[in-house]
């Protein structure tokens, strides 16, 4: 009986572990980007610095570069937050066969699942950066809270200062929102494929309300309280 008892413990635990492995590698070949985000090592990456992670063989001066796009990507995290609360690993790609392999596509970067960053080529500057880092960073202090994923991409936009989406000085708006913006990703998603201008509208709302309302401080003190249970407010300023 005991020796029966044994071999059945045996199987479950064998078919756990087949389980298990089984899940791991249809997760690496369906989501490339979140098995590369947990083990970046098994994709070929190499650690730069703490939480930074890059293809292996680059010379010293992409080396540094990289690490100097870090730390002004960080720094305007800090500076707008007043801190940080999220410590997102990043996945930097200098190649775009590495990107591919990593599970990237034609985005200059993207945040995944709210916990990493990876980014392209393309992305390795400090806007890029600090625009995905942004989205770590407003999740981590939202706990869980949702907010219209227009607010989340005009925020980005507003703290990785991107010029292609914010006029230098004064009034920023490059492009008016007054118009309902959307809501969800897959709406975001949609606008944005079919409007250049879909960023800077977000920007633009964000802007405006953050201008009138005490600037970070305001946004600070929205974030706040969306984490602790409000609802999200109109932010539109009225014509």
């Amino acid at each position: 009986m005991k020796r029966r008892k044994g071999r059945r413990r045996w199987i479950a635990g064998a078919a756990v572990a087949v389980l298990l492995t089984a899940a791991v590698v249809v997760t690496a070949i369906a989501f490339p980007s979140v098995a590369a985000t947990t083990c970046p090592g098994c994709y070929g990456l190499v650690r730069l610095q703490p939480g930074v992670y890059a293809e292996p063989g680059l010379p010293p001066d992409r080396r540094r570069h990289v690490s100097e796009v870090v730390e002004q990507a960080n720094q305007r995290v800090r500076d707008y937050f007043g801190g940080r609360k999220s410590a997102p690993d990043l996945l930097v790609c200098l190649s775009d066969d590495c990107y591919r392999r990593i599970g990237g596509g034609r985005e200059r970067g993207i945040a995944v699942l709210n916990r990493s960053v990876m980014l392209s080529p393309r992305g390795v500057d400090p806007v890029i950066a600090s625009h995905e880092m942004t989205h770590v960073e407003l999740h981590a202090r939202l706990n869980g809270a949702d907010v219209p994923q227009w607010f989340d991409e005009g925020l980005a936009v507003v703290v990785s200062d991107d010029p292609r989406y914010l006029a230098p000085t004064g009034d920023r708006c490059l492009a008016d929102s007054r118009q309902p913006l959307p809501v969800t990703l897959d709406e975001w998603l949609r606008a944005a494929s079919a409007d250049p201008q879909m960023y800077a509208k977000a920007a633009c709302q964000v802007s405006r309300w953050a201008g009138t309302n005490g600037g970070k401080e305001a946004v600070r003190t929205l974030v706040e309280r969306l984490s602790a249970g409000q609802a999200f407010p109109d932010l539109r300023i009225p014509a």
